[in-house]
């Protein structure tokens, strides 16, 4: 008897929308690892966990019901997700995008069009890792920013340091400032744990401003430090140092800071007074 009714339950359509969705997070996780981007990794892998949490919290209360078009629809962007993954084997954009299209996919599948927006928290995350990094490049000359305030971290630390541009000339050497080293990775990164943290704990309306705010700010802050420490090294002719904090373990060293103060932050400045918010969200 008890055979069966596990048999029963593994015939149940969410068990293998379960199967499906963990299925698609190990093939995207797989994709992003083959990009060697630690950063990008360590993001979709936590944003994956946050959404599969979300909707583990609310597993019971989820209406399941779709209809044909929806299944259809939801199985033919799985069929899209599987055959473009194929033809990957390095960073492409499509690794961005298939976290949302997963979500979307599995949404349409589990509960139709009507029941997309008992999602729109874990599609917000999802939708989210699909802005590309460039985009912030488009809008503001980051790396015009981050060259100007890490000279003036330069400056005041005592070095003698001209600026021309996105350009750092020291004394016995200089660094450009490319987009990639301007700090938008760090920005989108953080921007993107605001996101979460705002979606998960209760907070004011001034401090869903100001979370984003202090995330862009810690973000910006610590890659600029991390501009101004290659540049002493530039300087100071230590190649294979430079190299550490610019390509190795030592970028992931200051993402890890980055995320470190954030954390800091939110604590203090939010979850200390969680109590507080609660009661004037409830007024």
């Amino acid at each position: 008897m008890t055979e069966i009714n596990w048999l029963k339950q593994l015939q149940e359509p969410k068990y293998w929308l379960l199967a499906i969705g963990v299925g698609l997070i190990a093939l995207h996780l797989t994709l992003t690892s083959r990009t060697n981007d630690t950063d990008l990794f360590g993001t979709m892998l936590l944003f994956w966990g946050v959404v599969a949490f979300l909707i583990w919290e609310r597993h019971e209360s989820l209406t399941f019901e779709s209809g044909v078009f929806a299944s259809f629809f939801g199985a033919s962007l799985i069929a899209l997700i599987l055959l473009k993954s194929s033809s990957i084997y390095g960073y492409d954009f499509f690794i961005r995008a298939t976290p949302f299209l997963s979500g979307i996919s599995l949404a349409m599948l589990a509960s139709g069009t009507k029941g997309l927006k008992q999602y729109w928290q874990e599609l917000l995350i999802l939708a989210y890792t699909a802005i590309p990094p460039g985009l912030i490049g488009v809008l503001v000359d980051v790396a015009k920013l981050t060259a100007k305030f890490s000279a003036f971290i330069l400056h005041y630390l005592g070095f003698e340091v001209v600026r021309q541009g996105v350009f750092l000339i020291l004394e016995k050497g200089s660094v450009q400032v490319y987009h990639g080293c301007s700090g938008v990775n760090a920005i989108l990164q953080l921007l993107g744990l605001a996101l979460v943290f705002l979606l998960m704990f209760p907070t004011t309306k001034g401090q869903k401003i100001i979370v984003p705010i202090a995330a862009v700010l810690i973000a910006f802050s610590v890659n600029a430090a991390r501009v101004s420490l290659m540049a002493v090294l530039v300087s100071l002719s230590q190649p294979e140092a430079f190299k550490y904090w610019h390509e190795g373990n030592g970028s992931a060293i200051f993402s890890m800071i980055a995320v470190f103060i954030f954390g800091i932050f939110c604590w203090f400045a939010i979850l200390k007074n969680e109590p507080e918010n609660k009661k004037k969200q409830s007024c």
